[in-house]
């Protein structure tokens, strides 16, 4: 049986703890800060790290990597086409490994950084993704090294998986990406209940994450290029036609790094 939680890091980041509460052997995503994890470990001393699986290679996500590596044996996995600390096994797009039993698949996705990868389980009742900073919950990341072309692709594959995905990224980030939902969108009511549902959580000491695909497909204007309202707003932003989803995809982007 696998259990997920979140270890908060820095200001706003989550490492992803997955457990094996059967052989009490656990994994983790992108731990930035070694910290959370030791600490965790410490308190916890009957398990063992055995994995730690990287998305891309910014501080925040690898700052803790070799430390981990060298204090607990852990595997590493990463991206093959960027440096990673102390990689052991590097990946590339549609490998399938192997963590605590299970397997997940790996998606190669551009934008945020060139050699960002994802990690898909397939499980046919409940689907997990590790999007890392390529999907974000109602957003997605900047475009520090790839394309708008690239990453309208990584989204556009992620947002064909099932519906019922669970969506596990890296940041805390969804009110302030809401608040750009609305912006776009100001007369959806699937952005309105969320907006509401997240305030309420967030209030109560609680992390809005993880989402779902089809949560994204509603809410998440990055992954709803093809509107015509979300087009008309993106033209608006713009100043011009803009004629092909990766177009409206680009004015999007633009305008919320400037939002």
């Amino acid at each position: 049986m696998l259990q997920i939680d979140a270890l908060p890091a820095f200001s706003d980041n989550y490492i992803w703890l997955l457990q094996d509460t059967t052989q009490k052997r656990c994994a983790v995503v992108d731990p930035g800060d070694a910290a959370p994890v030791l600490n965790w470990l410490k308190h916890h001393p009957e398990w063992a790290l055995s994995d730690i699986l990287v998305t891309h290679h910014h501080h925040d996500h690898v700052g803790g990597v070799e430390q981990l590596h060298t204090t607990t044996g852990a595997k590493v996995w990463g991206p093959a086409l960027e440096n990673i600390p102390a990689r052991q096994v590097p990946l590339n797009d549609n490998d399938v490994i192997n963590v605590l039993g299970i397997e997940f698949k790996v998606f190669l996705v551009p934008g945020h950084t060139l050699g960002h990868i994802a990690y898909y389980h397939a499980d046919v009742s409940k689907p997990l993704l590790f999007s890392g900073d390529t999907l974000f919950a109602a957003g997605c990341g900047r475009l520090f090294e790839g394309t708008p072309e690239q990453m309208h692709h990584s989204l556009s594959r992620l947002a064909a998986l099932p519906a019922h995905t669970e969506v596990y990224c890296t940041h805390e980030y969804t009110q302030s990406n809401l608040r750009f939902a609305q912006a776009v969108e100001p007369n959806n009511p699937d952005i309105a209940d969320r907006v509401a549902q997240v305030a309420a959580w967030r209030d109560a000491g609680k992390i809005s994450l993880p989402s779902s695909i089809a949560l994204e497909l509603r809410t998440n204007p990055f992954l709803r290029v093809n509107e015509i309202s979300v087009k008309e707003k993106a033209d608006e932003w713009n100043k011009r036609d803009n004629d092909s989803p990766s177009a409206v995809f680009a004015s999007l982007r633009s305008w919320k790094d400037k939002f």
